[in-house]
């Protein structure tokens, strides 16, 4: 088996979805959390996932797919709940506990594979993907990013080292994903990356600064207000949550900025880190390499909405609404000299 397709599979993006049964998740609500309410579905990348609306509040259900190890599942909750109880002044979301004091039920299926149901408060509120945020406003959501990194430095447990696909330290091993990209100048650019990649990161893979980190700080799990001063007020989705270079948990969220301003493909991703480094300063020799790192996540998540897409009809569409412009914003991006870049990032903005 090639190293990408390895990657692929141990990462659970391989296998093929199963969709929950509704009724199952309401009754087991109703027994283990005294919760009822009609069930949402909502669309995420594999867990089945609910909202459920109460006479008084409201809650986000996930149960994980069938291949996810329960202790992976585990690590997700634990990075949550460490958060709360060290750093709760961070708007990070709450697990609710089953009425017998539990973070999560599990479910037993036929084939004797478990899938794992867990509660959390809903986090109300726009997402940062479906707002125009100024450049202050990018900066708090750096800052918060490095207040969630700083916390997180003190956290361990056993599954923080699993092998997880969107990790950027594996990116140079995904080059088997190219052959999945049908339009020539996206091959092209991709090869490029990982080029850039190969030369630059890799070297270093070995003495860059690691701890958890979130894993996934993307403008789709980053709840705001436009209206409050301090901007965040949500921070949701830690299934990506991975022990790796600390640099890589940013570099997720410039991936997510980089070519909105085609006449300044790297504004935005320098107003994020200016924020970033209030709270938690990036090491000089490690910099440089943060737009490559950037510029890899993107590509990444452009190379598997394509592979992707086209083995798991049932996320079809939310693949490709997330990845929709990725190969513009990489051309974008890369129109930039990596001197350039990197000045610019060492430059607060103006």
């Amino acid at each position: 088996m090639s190293p990408t397709h390895q990657l692929l599979q141990e990462s659970g993006l391989g296998s093929s979805h199963q969709p929950i049964d509704a009724m199952l998740v309401g009754l087991l609500l109703e027994r283990h959390y005294d919760v009822s309410g009609d069930l949402e579905p909502l669309a995420t990348e594999k867990d089945d996932t609910f909202r459920i609306s109460t006479d008084s509040s409201g809650y986000l259900v996930k149960v994980s797919p069938p291949d996810e190890p329960e202790l992976v599942v585990a690590l997700q909750t634990a990075a949550m709940r460490f958060l709360e109880g060290n750093a709760p002044e961070l708007p990070v979301q709450r697990v609710k506990l089953t009425v017998d004091g539990d973070d999560h039920v599990n479910i037993d299926l036929n084939d004797g594979r478990t899938r794992v149901l867990r509660v959390f408060t809903f986090v109300d509120g726009p997402v940062l993907a479906g707002t125009n945020p100024d450049q202050d406003q990018l900066a708090k959501v750096g800052e918060m990013l490095g207040r969630v990194d700083v916390a997180l430095a003190g956290f361990a447990h056993p599954a923080d080292q699993r092998v997880l696909v969107w990790d950027i330290r594996h990116f140079h091993q995904l080059t088997g994903l190219v052959e999945h990209t049908p339009n020539a100048e996206h091959r092209h650019l991709a090869q490029e990356v990982f080029r850039l990649f190969e030369e630059a990161v890799v070297p270093r893979l070995g003495d860059l600064e690691t701890q958890v980190i979130h894993g996934d700080y993307s403008p789709h799990n980053v709840v705001v207000d436009p209206r409050r001063h301090d901007f965040v007020t949500g921070i949701i989705d830690f299934g990506d949550t991975v022990r790796s270079a600390v640099i890589f948990d940013p570099a997720v969220t410039l991936a997510n900025l980089l070519g909105r301003a085609p006449d300044g493909p790297w504004r935005e991703a320098c107003s994020f880190v200016a924020g970033y480094e209030q709270a938690r300063p990036i090491q000089e020799s490690e910099l440089p390499l943060l737009p490559v790192a950037a510029l890899a996540r993107l590509t990444l998540r452009a190379l598997i909405t394509n592979w992707r897409a086209g083995r798991v009809p049932a996320r079809r569409d939310y693949l490709l609404a997330h990845a929709k412009d990725d190969w513009t914003n990489v051309a974008r991006a890369m129109a930039v000299p990596l001197d350039d870049v990197i000045a610019q990032l060492r430059e607060p903005p103006s």
